[in-house]
């Protein structure tokens, strides 16, 4: 792969995929999915305005090529978003922004809490290997946790909750997996973008990721330090009724499905996503 400016966390190739990498799919008007090896981003039009569009995570390291073609191949030639914005700021979301940014002049949203991850002053948790899981959890630490450094690209959210150039959007705070974590949410026809609050694979489990095995989840286990307030981040969503969600690991989720089993992790979170041992369930009160 060709060096970039930035950290591990950009520049460090995890040789890692699944057999949806590289498909595209509209799961709502203007809502389009796209998977990078093992990461979904979105493509999310202006709906009120005309080639209007913004980036939603920013994708693997190494998937700068791949996104710009997938972009272009959508909206035509030399398109350029109106913004980047990130769920959070782990390497499998923000791999390619560094690429990207030196083709696109945008600007880049998270939340504050997370800015000190894209400023260069904080790094992550380790991830842990140790957790309950399978062979991704145990791989897990390849995975780079290092800050990656915007420096003035990058801007906090608005504090009313309103999404920059998506004016039909707004993000909701659902920390626990980081503790800047957001999602995305309209209104208009309930959609979500979840990131990494909830997730429709177990992340931890090496087959299920190459296969996409449909499977409500929490966050990912390893790279989760938080699970009470990642519960709370599963209720909050829950809370909407959504009709549609885009996760960042997974495929994308609608109606029966999507109901029926976010209603059942959001009361049983417990036992099905927080892990029985792992350095980071220690000390956390399952009391709900």
């Amino acid at each position: 792969m060709d060096h970039v400016e930035g950290s591990a966390s950009t520049n460090k190739y995890i040789p890692v995929s699944s057999v949806t990498s590289g498909e595209g799919k509209e799961v709502a008007p203007g809502l389009y999915c796209y998977t990078n090896q093992i990461v979904n981003l979105c493509f999310v039009e202006d709906q009120k305005s005309k080639n209007s569009w913004v980036l939603v995570d920013a994708g693997m390291p190494d998937s700068t090529e791949k996104i710009i073609a997938e972009a272009e191949e959508r909206f035509g030639k030399e398109t350029v978003p109106k913004a980047i914005i990130l769920t959070h700021a782990h390497f499998d979301h923000i791999g390619g922004i560094i690429g990207l940014l030196n083709r696109w002049d945008v600007p880049v949203y998270a939340h504050s809490l997370e800015l000190p991850y894209v400023t260069g002053k904080k790094d992550y948790p380790k991830p842990d290997p140790s957790v309950e899981g399978g062979m991704v959890a145990r791989m897990s630490f390849l995975f780079p946790n290092e800050a990656i450094n915007l420096d003035k690209q990058v801007h906090p959210l608005p504090e009313d909750g309103s999404v920059p150039e998506l004016p039909e959007w707004r993000w909701v705070h659902t920390p626990g997996h980081t503790e800047g974590h957001i999602s995305l949410f309209r209104e208009a026809d309930q959609a979500l973008i979840a990131g990494d609050a909830f997730i429709t694979v177990k992340q931890e489990d090496l087959y299920s990721v190459i296969t996409q095995h449909l499977e409500i989840s929490g966050p990912p286990r390893y790279f989760t330090p938080d699970w009470m307030e990642a519960w709370k981040s599963v209720k909050k969503l829950h809370s909407l009724n959504p009709h549609t969600a885009v996760t960042g690991h997974g495929r994308p989720v609608s109606r029966e499905w999507l109901d029926e089993n976010l209603t059942k992790l959001a009361r049983e979170f417990d036992r099905i996503a927080i892990p029985d041992y792992g350095k980071y369930v220690q000390g956390n009160q399952l009391e709900q």
